[in-house]
């Protein structure tokens, strides 16, 4: 069996950033400034900070438990098995499903735009979409990491360049405080574009490939604080650019009205062509990846051990639920609804996260504040953006508490028709790992006894969490030895 390549740094940043400027940016731009108005870059700051926050709390998880079940392993390590993280599982795959639409409304959007906005040839577009990486899922379609690394460059370059360029012609003016919208709708356009940020999670599913887990702290922090200059650039660009009148009526494109008078029609095209390529991607990396990652959990209560992290043949019935589900909202849910209803979703599964950090910060060697803050932050943010739904649009409400409720009807009733629980370690490769963070008082003598006999002199000294007391983590021997190894026998195996 061929072993697969470690993820480097960069590339697990790459994800990250990937899965933030995937779609979400070029869908929700128009909607947020028209809810923060001038302060727009006020509420892209928030949200950033808040993804910041939480992401504190991944990093922290998905040291201690490298999973290719991400979030809902941390949640059933904080929460246990029974119902309540079954339903969160649920309603993220609910997530992902609204996250795939929006993506898909946002390609049909942009390339409608193209053509003149013809409404029906948006709708084509996003049904072309999500049919066409249906299909090539169904192949076993894939993007290489290479693929992905310049696709995230393309994207940060021609997102640069617009902003760069475009803070010369900004009319600071229309960002003056005389022209924010009120503190509620300030946040609450913060929490829209909260949808935006949420692909720094897809880091977490990737912790069981990077080279080096104590990088994943790195991966998490450089991907937020990356993406929120880019948020903040481009969203005073845009209001600086262009009349608020303009914003809101090419909201679902307005990214590409920015680069117009900027760059005349090919800036206009260029971004049309990046936005399609961010949502062709973050549709099929979605398929692809995290979503049937749920599926496979919610229907067998684990992720098999056989399977690979991208694909999984047995998820095929999954993969055309999904797709099914996204063609539906995405040509038949407006546009808010399908934003508020999935950063909604995500902000009460990621307060969950922060909250499962708390509880168990010894074991995952957190600082308790930060969780804790990130918490309130997250649960604060859901509130106001339920507030600011009940006084704007209620059916907005209830689209998202039919979500979360349908959520926990769609579990008891699974639970009670098939009897599948949900096992204690979901990703079994993990499961192996955790046998050793158990036993390592049982193996380590023998290690430390096969190394003396190969150094004599050898000192060994156990280092990292376990010699601190302290559960998980990782730990080290440190061997002093005055006959080590030469340089010409690097790579020799001793038996």
């Amino acid at each position: 069996m061929t072993k697969r390549r470690s993820l480097s740094l960069t590339e697990v940043v790459s994800i990250g950033i990937g899965g933030m400027i995937g779609g979400g940016i070029f869908a929700v731009l128009g909607l947020s400034i028209q809810l923060a108005k001038g302060g727009a870059p006020i509420a892209f700051l928030l949200a950033g900070l808040a993804s910041l926050l939480t992401g504190y709390s991944y990093a922290k998880l998905s040291r201690r438990f490298p999973s290719y079940g991400g979030t809902i392993e941390y949640i059933v390590k904080g929460f246990g098995t029974g119902i309540f993280s079954g339903s969160l599982n649920i309603l993220l795959l609910f997530s992902y499903i609204v996250m795939i639409s929006l993506y898909a409304y946002a390609f049909g959007s942009y390339g409608a735009a193209v053509l003149g906005g013809d409404v029906i040839a948006k709708h084509v577009l996003i049904s072309i979409a999500i049919i066409i990486f249906t299909v090539l899922n169904a192949f076993g379609a894939k993007i290489s990491g290479l693929a992905e690394e310049m696709l995230v460059g393309l994207k940060l370059a021609i997102l640069c360049a617009i902003g760069i360029v475009g803070l010369v012609l900004v009319n600071w003016v229309r960002l003056s405080p005389q022209s924010w919208a009120d503190p509620i709708s300030l946040v609450a356009g913060g929490m829209i574009i909260f949808l935006a940020y949420e692909g720094f999670e897809l880091i977490a599913n990737a912790g069981g490939d990077i080279e080096d887990p104590k990088k994943l702290p790195k991966a998490f922090y450089i991907s937020i604080i990356a993406v929120i200059a880019v948020y903040v650039l481009i969203s005073i660009i845009t209001i600086g650019n262009l009349n608020f009148s303009d914003i809101i009526k090419y909201r679902d494109y307005a990214l590409a009205m920015v680069a117009k008078p900027i760059f005349g029609n090919a800036g206009f095209v260029l971004v049309v062509l990046a936005a399609l390529a961010s949502t062709s991607s973050a549709i099929n990396a979605t398929l692809y990846g995290t979503a049937r990652a749920s599926y496979m959990i919610a229907k067998l209560g684990e992720i098999p051990k056989s399977a690979e992290r991208k694909i999984w043949k047995e998820s095929y019935e999954g993969l055309f639920i999904i797709s099914g589900a996204s063609l539906v909202i995405a040509n038949f849910v407006n546009l808010e609804s399908i934003s508020t209803a999935g950063s909604g979703g995500f902000l009460l599964v990621f307060t969950m996260v922060n909250l499962v950090a708390l509880r168990i910060y010894k074991e995952i060697n957190a600082n308790p504040i930060i969780p804790g803050i990130s918490a309130i932050a997250t649960s604060a943010a859901f509130s106001i953006l339920v507030y600011r739904m009940i006084s704007m649009e209620p059916f907005q409400v209830l689209l998202l508490f039919s979500l979360i409720a349908g959520s926990f009807i769609v579990e008891i009733a699974y639970r009670t028709y098939t009897s599948r629980t949900l096992k204690r370690t979901l990703d079994k490769n993990l499961m192996e790992k955790e046998k050793n963070v158990v036993n390592w008082r049982k193996w380590i003598p023998g290690v430390v006894s096969e190394i003396q006999k190969l150094f004599v002199d050898a000192d060994v000294y156990l280092v990292g969490n376990p010699a601190k007391g302290t559960p998980g983590g990782s730990a080290d021997l440190v061997v002093f030895t005055d006959k080590a190894p030469s340089w010409e026998d690097e790579g020799k195996v001793y038996s």
